[in-house]
């Protein structure tokens, strides 16, 4: 079993969508990857050399940001738009919405559970 930034990458899987396993790397990331180390796209993980497994990690390491530093950094920037006070922030504090998407119904997702109100029927 390969692992690379600190992920279990599944053996049995093409290269490319064994890399999708790592917080930020996408599909067209995973395949840049492949291109520049230059792994065959049909190949697996479970063919690949422990040469050319150190070679995907060094690319990653070197160009990309992904799992923790990428998990701290989108957190410090939410974190710091909540210090602002600015509306985005207001949003992430509340739990509401960020994007300007409606909330007098659906956004459950963002909001949780629909919690009953005593006293309501309509």
């Amino acid at each position: 079993m390969a692992r690379i930034a600190g992920v279990n990458i599944p053996t049995n899987k093409r290269v490319e969508v064994a890399l999708t396993y790592i917080h930020g790397i996408g599909p067209s990331m995973a395949r840049e990857i492949t291109e520049k180390v230059g792994i065959a796209r049909e190949r697996r993980v479970q063919d690949l050399s422990d040469a050319e497994v150190i070679q995907i990690r060094e690319t990653i390491d070197a160009d990309y940001m992904v799992e923790g530093d990428l998990r701290r950094d989108v957190s410090m920037n939410i974190k710091r738009l909540m210090d602002l006070g600015c509306y985005r922030g207001l949003r992430h504090r509340k739990h509401l919405p960020v994007r300007g998407q409606r909330t007098h119904t659906n956004a459950r997702t963002r909001k949780g559970p629909a919690k009953p109100i005593a006293g309501k029927k309509k």
